[in-house]
């Protein structure tokens, strides 16, 4: 292997592309991803997503189905869970880049870690703004007596963003690792 500084960067940037992508198509997509889950265990348990809850069709920005969630603000922190899936794309190009750099030359695994470092912010911001979003709602529905609970969703982005963290500083110390192939010389 040419470049073995880049490969725990590339890793780490992998796991986080995969663990974004999961959320990314939680609910209404994918029933078992969800960001809160609302009511008692079962079948008629309400889930919230990405790009939806349970039983809506898929699109950026929703309104809750508590009359007391449906502000301004709030439907804008749902349009804004658009962070998902770009954060995912954003930790696919880095390892991509990663790839370059392990195979071939220092410059994929700089790239890398530039790409990482944007995809890391990206995902701090939205893991803060499912936190805000989903602790508001969480709290509205408790206190109207309906029992709320994040869902796994959150937990997958926080993962991502250690992943993402983990990626960026190994690759940034794989900058420096040594690229140049060993070469076996016949006296």
């Amino acid at each position: 292997m040419a470049a073995s500084p880049a490969l725990p960067g590339l890793f780490f940037c992998f796991a986080a592309m995969v663990l974004l992508i999961f959320v990314s198509v939680s609910v209404p997509t994918w029933s078992k991803v969800s960001l809160l889950n609302v009511g008692p265990s079962g079948p008629g348990q309400l889930r919230y997503g990405v790009f939806g809850f349970t039983g809506s069709q898929a699109h950026i920005g929703y309104h809750f189905t508590n009359p007391h969630l449906n502000s301004r603000i709030l439907h804008h922190l749902t349009e804004a869970l658009i962070l998902h899936p770009i954060a995912a794309g954003l930790a696919g190009l880095a390892f991509l880049f990663g790839l370059c750099g392990a195979g071939y030359h220092r410059v994929g695994t700089i790239f890398m870690t530039l790409i990482s470092a944007l995809a890391l912010l990206t995902t701090l911001v939205v893991w803060i703004i499912d936190m805000i979003l989903f602790g508001i709602a969480r709290g509205r529905y408790r206190d109207a007596g309906t029992p709320a609970q994040y869902g796994n969703g959150n937990w997958l982005t926080l993962g991502a963003l250690v992943a993402l963290l983990l990626g960026f500083c190994t690759s940034a110390c794989g900058i420096f690792g040594r690229y140049r192939r060993r070469r076996d010389v016949a006296y």
